[in-house]
């Protein structure tokens, strides 16, 4: 059988470090073929091959059974290869049709035929039933149709090869649902789609086989009717996961109360608008919404990182409304934050830096204004060993770690606070699976011991599996409330979308 795609033994060092060790990868006419692995397992740097964005080491790259050499990305995309990047690269200010013909465009009399380049969109929009709008400005594009853009622009290319790189890891519930469709389509009408995720559901619904990568090896190359999701998850991590703690009835009091809340910009739409809520101990409260909902604005004001129009904010009754962020923390509060390279870490400050921040006052490490380093090493060095961090050496710039190693020193860092409320804002982003499982148990316990967490993340699955009750973000406002059984993917979707609860049930009510 003649393979569209072939990858052989392809192996990459850098240095003494194998990144890829003799993969073989094959890639079937019309199948969609995902590669899963956690980070560093070598899934990047396999494709970055493909791509011609590096040199293999060893190895051979066979098209449609003819051996080929990529020396750039431009060599692959002659050849039908294209890649859809996970972090866009659109031009705002250039409309949808400027941006997919971008040095392919239509001339007339040697000047751009602006006309003719959305014709040729639409054509290709209708072709493959990918819907963009052609003549608006991709500023003001949603990040779904930013990607559908993306996608347009490989195939307006020639690529009978796509390459998505985490494709559903910005979109919302709907968006993810509108994707696994059209790659699902796309397979159908003759391309070839490989798919790189860490998300085993998505996978189990849409390709046909799936290559997993543990440590720069092929650890399992399966038919998806042959395996499961377990299955794919211990290839992956190596070890059977666990079942997540179960969690203790409690019922304390308030903590954290947040009252009217809003924050407004001259002239614009008011960031957050109104928004009440409280958490108790020994309850975490999950935050969904689709980012730039006012999620981000919202944990800036509670961690005293930004200021407030009105409202008031309270940790165990006290006031923290617009007060420091040391008072804030030194009233019991303790921030993973989104970005943890703006937020949570300096680039240049050691491991041992990092992980000091928030702890270089605490008794227990600061003598007479002198710092216990010795001390704080091993709790450091039990962190390190607890969550499998990557480092060379304490002394090791924190830059110089992987963004998942980076986010597990994080929230080792801020777990380890103690206190009585922790938001947890995206803690597992870009973290293996692995740390994902030991993450989840951390949170768990410590809502067990009957502390507070308010979490924020844009994987809806763990919104779900975490949560004793999920608030949804539209625009500034709290659109919804979620407890028990409500707490499902389909009412959090229809929420997230500026629906209101009892749609969903009006729906199905409408078609029985």
């Amino acid at each position: 059988m003649t393979f569209r795609l072939e990858m052989k033994n392809m192996t990459k060092k850098y240095g003494t470090f194998l990144a890829n060790e003799d993969v073989s990868f094959t890639l079937k006419t019309g199948e969609v073929h995902a590669i899963v692995g956690e980070n560093g397992a070598g899934k990047t740097t396999l494709m970055r091959m493909l791509y011609g964005m590096e040199k293999p080491t060893s190895g051979d790259i066979l098209l449609n059974g003819k051996p080929v050499t990529f020396h750039d990305p431009k060599d692959a995309i002659r050849s039908g290869i294209g890649m859809v990047h996970q972090h866009f690269m659109l031009f705002p200010d250039f409309t949808a049709a400027e941006n997919i013909v971008m040095g392919h465009e239509p001339k007339k009399y040697g000047f751009f035929n602006r006309l003719s380049a959305t014709e040729q969109v639409e054509k290709l929009s209708d072709t493959y039933k990918i819907q963009v709008r052609p003549s608006v400005k991709t500023s003001v594009c949603s990040i779904g149709e930013q990607q559908r853009i993306e996608i347009l622009k490989v195939l307006y290319q020639g690529a009978e090869i796509i390459i998505l790189d985490e494709p559903t890891a910005v979109l919302t519930p709907l968006e993810v649902k509108s994707l696994l469709k059209t790659i699902r389509n796309l397979a159908n009408q003759g391309k070839s789609v490989i798919l790189i995720t860490h998300k085993l559901r998505e996978v189990m619904e849409v390709a046909d086989r799936i290559t997993v990568l543990r440590n720069g090896k092929v650890t399992g190359a399966l038919s998806k009717k042959e395996t499961t999701i377990d299955e794919l998850a211990k290839l992956m991590v190596g070890r059977e996961l666990k079942e997540i703690t179960q969690r203790v009835n409690l019922n304390k009091d308030t903590f954290l109360e947040v009252n009217k809340l809003t924050i407004e910009e001259k002239g614009k739409k008011p960031l957050l608008d109104d928004i009440s809520f409280s958490i108790r101990r020994g309850e975490i409260v999950g935050i969904a919404g689709v980012s730039g909902n006012g999620q981000s604005e919202l944990l800036q004001a509670i961690s005293g990182l930004r200021k407030v129009s009105s409202g008031i904010i309270k940790l165990g009754g006290t006031d923290v409304t617009d007060q420091p962020v040391s008072f804030i923390r030194n009233a019991g509060l303790s921030h993973i934050p989104e970005d943890r390279y703006l937020w949570g870490a300096a680039k240049g400050a050691t491991v041992e830096e990092t992980a000091f921040m928030g702890f270089y006052k605490k008794p227990e490490y600061n003598k007479k204004s002198l710092l216990l380093k010795k001390q704080f090493q091993k709790l450091v060095n039990s962190w390190v060993q607890l969550f499998e961090i990557k480092t060379s050496s304490l002394q090791e710039e924190a830059g110089n770690l992987s963004g998942g190693n980076l986010q597990k020193l994080i929230v080792s860092r801020e777990l380890g606070q103690n206190t009585p409320l922790l938001i947890a804002a995206e803690p597992t982003r870009g973290v293996d699976i692995g740390a994902m499982e030991y993450i989840h148990e951390a949170l768990i316990e410590k809502r067990n011991n009957g502390d507070s967490i308010l979490l924020v993340s844009s994987e809806l699955s763990e919104i779900m599996v975490l949560s004793d009750q999920v608030l949804v973000m539209y625009e500034g406002k709290i659109v919804g409330r979620l407890v028990g059984s409500e707490i499902n993917e389909e009412n959090i979707s229809l929420l997230m979308a500026g629906g209101k609860k009892d749609e969903h049930a009006a729906k199905v009510l409408t078609t029985v």
